[in-house]
């Protein structure tokens, strides 16, 4: 179950996705589904929440996603570059007006000097953009798991507020 600031955001943009008559779809790695589950935990969801893919293996990034395979070797699974195409997929397979990514490492392992454990890259698109933020969470795995949602519910609701349904679609 998600926390109560979670929950909080999933319904501040839920509101706002039903009064804009926008969508919403969600491609998730590091977070594994939180997102999704957060949303989904909003009696109503259905009325704008069109799903989201749960791509933690990076072969699944290429089949559910489309994130090319040079993509993936040339700068790895972390990186803003996939963070940006996981969202647009996202957006274009699901049809929504608004998608947003996930790709990050949560921990406590697979970090390095390059790309520590708590980089994590979010993602953003609509009709008008492509965007991508990146973070370095101080956490442990839950912590940086939940910032990593927190994060992107927060910037869903900030553009959520700046565009309507016809501008997103």
């Amino acid at each position: 179950m998600a926390d109560a600031e979670l929950l909080a955001l999933a319904e501040r943009l839920q509101g706002l996705c039903l009064g804009r008559r926008l969508t919403v779809a969600v491609a998730e790695s590091c977070t594994g589904g939180l997102v999704a589950a957060t949303l989904t935990e909003i009696p109503g969801a259905s009325g704008y929440f069109k799903g989201g893919v749960v791509s933690y293996a990076d072969d699944m990034k290429v089949a559910l996603l489309g994130v090319p395979e040079s993509m993936l070797i040339a700068h790895g699974a972390v990186s803003a570059q996939v963070a940006r195409v996981m969202a647009l997929e996202a957006r274009d397979r699901f049809g929504a007006s608004l998608a947003a990514s996930v790709t990050g490492i949560a921990g406590p392992d697979g970090g390095s000097a390059e790309k520590p454990v708590g980089l994590t890259y979010l993602g953003l698109a609509d009709a008008g953009m492509a965007d991508v933020r990146r973070h370095v969470w101080t956490g442990d795995r839950a912590a940086n798991r939940h910032e990593s949602a927190r994060a992107l519910l927060r910037w869903l609701i900030e553009r959520a507020e700046t565009v309507s349904g016809a501008a997103a679609g």
